[in-house]
């Protein structure tokens, strides 16, 4: 299994553990909370979803509303698929939720792993954002001993780029720290956060949420049906 594709099933046990969903909606929220996700799409969704319902951790279920049970005789297409997470999905997310390994200090990782914060445990979260800032002062080292070698060969712009790219890592690292110590003191984060990642309502407790975002994405004309 590649990385980006155990980043997307993670995702997608995580939001299913709010709700049911149909694949649209669970694109659309992948969307819109999960910044990563923006450019994949329903190829890249229903092979992931697949494997997930043959591992045991989801199940289809046919749509339950009414627009659902109108739609299909109505267009003649079959009724819309709710992927529901089961008891074994449950427990798996909580396990992935749980490691604090390498990967989840890289950045499309750990995009994914801020956004279900809320339903990490404190001790998980600190390890998840001290290993990050560990990983950015690294680079950040990187990256200053580069430009010293190279500085002189450098055109204006080239140099420019560079250290734009500086100041983008060290701002993510005051924000690091500043997560980091609110965590250490007990107290809530909220309000806005760095570029890359999602705004969250994050508690100190055991457990939460994805915040709820305002929902601007264009109708799609796909539609989920079983095949």
């Amino acid at each position: 299994m590649s990385r980006r594709s155990g980043i997307l099933e993670f995702a997608v046990l995580g939001l299913l553990r709010e709700s049911p969903m149909h694949g649209y909606e669970l694109r659309k929220r992948l969307n819109t909370s999960l910044g990563v996700f923006r450019a994949f799409s329903y190829g890249t969704l229903y092979p992931c979803l697949k494997t997930l319902v043959a591992n045991g951790w989801l199940i289809e279920e046919p749509g339950s509303t009414p627009e659902d049970a109108l739609a299909a005789p109505l267009a003649g297409r079959r009724a819309k698929i709710v992927y529901r997470l089961t008891a074994e999905g449950k427990e798996h997310f909580e396990e992935l939720l749980s490691q604090t390994g390498p990967d989840a200090y890289e950045d499309e990782h750990f995009a994914a792993r801020f956004a279900f914060f809320g339903q990490t445990s404190r001790d998980v979260r600190m390890r998840v954002l001290e290993g990050r800032r560990s990983r950015l002062e690294e680079r950040l080292e990187k990256m200053r001993a580069s430009l010293a070698r190279t500085r002189e060969r450098l055109d204006d712009y080239t140099l420019e780029l560079q250290r734009h790219g500086m100041e983008s890592v060290e701002r993510e690292v005051r924000w690091l720290n500043e997560l980091i110590e609110s965590e250490r003191a007990g107290r809530d984060v909220k309000g806005p956060v760095s570029e890359g990642s999602v705004q969250q309502d994050n508690t100190s407790g055991e457990t939460g949420g994805l915040p709820r975002h305002r929902d601007s994405t264009r109708p799609d004309p796909s539609d989920d049906t079983a095949t």
